[in-house]
């Protein structure tokens, strides 16, 4: 029996840093939503007991380095699987692009494996368990769009946004969130993003709201160490984009845009800049 699995990408419309915590995590609070770009995962049981990974995409690892290889040795461990499991992952998402591709990828291989082993695992249990893999993956396991707070494990789901266009491009540079969060200076950030305004304009499905709330102060650090992003949010905003937010650490850059008409202008604007670029939807 095959198992298959949708990945989908997330982006932040709003990424706060409170603290540096003591365990060395760092306390956030951002809204996260899922975006209509995803790889695509396949399960297969194997007779011998065993984790194989293999994908198209010649520039991941894998073996033990991957995520999703990391959750199916969780849970095989955690609740004692003495079967093996062929996984492949059809990579669509780029990397290390701050749209938690591998997070993506790791929450899809609970879900698979939990039905193709007929675990019973509830969902909470199931974000649990991908709070040890990684702070994205629990909100990745039920997607929709959340308030995350702690260190991005803790959950408050709200209402999904107004559709919407939403354009990505990642510039050519892979970007380190562990070095992007250890340069940041929690205790000195002077502004901090309008999350509060980002919810309301959620709650009330105002767009133009929800444009002018959006912030990540991650920025400020990515934008300094590469210029290439700067250039980016610049491009994205000159050809029209109604909202513009780096997601995650970086490099990805989206663009959200309320009129069809103007996506195929800023679409091919930014291909002048660089090939990974997307025009998809939010997820409803």
């Amino acid at each position: 029996m095959k198992i298959y699995e949708r990945a989908s990408a997330k982006i932040n419309l709003s990424l706060d840093v409170l603290r540096k915590r003591e365990d060395g995590y760092h306390e956030v609070e951002m809204v996260m939503t899922m975006v209509d770009l995803a790889d695509r995962i396949e399960m297969q049981e194997l007779p011998r007991d065993t984790i194989i990974i293999s994908s198209q995409a010649g520039y991941i690892p894998l073996d033990e380095k991957n995520l999703a290889f990391q959750a199916a040795r969780l849970i095989k461990d955690r609740y004692d699987v003495r079967k093996g499991v062929y996984i492949h992952l059809d990579k669509k998402i780029p990397v290390a692009a701050g749209l938690a591709g591998g997070s993506s990828d790791a929450a899809a291989t609970l879900r698979g494996l939990n039905r193709l082993w007929g675990l019973g695992i509830p969902t909470e249990e199931l974000q649990k368990l991908g709070g040890e893999l990684g702070s994205d993956v629990p909100f990745c396991v039920t997607g929709g769009t959340a308030l995350a707070t702690g260190r991005g494990e803790v959950l408050h789901p709200v209402d999904n946004p107004l559709q919407c266009w939403v354009i990505l491009a990642k510039p050519p540079i892979n970007v380190s969130t562990s070095e992007v969060y250890g340069k940041l200076n929690a205790a000195g950030i002077n502004h901090h993003p309008d999350t509060k305004g980002v919810l309301e304009a959620i709650r009330h499905k105002r767009f133009d709201e929800l444009c002018g709330s959006l912030g990540n102060v991650l920025e400020e650090v990515t934008l300094q160490l590469y210029p290439q992003v700067r250039q980016m949010k610049e491009v994205m905003e000159r050809l029209g984009a109604d909202g513009v937010l780096m997601s995650g650490s970086g490099p990805t850059v989206f663009g959200l845009v309320s009129k069809e008409a103007k996506v195929a202008r800023i679409y091919n604007g930014l291909r002048g800049f660089c090939k990974d670029v997307y025009a998809v939807r939010m997820l409803p």
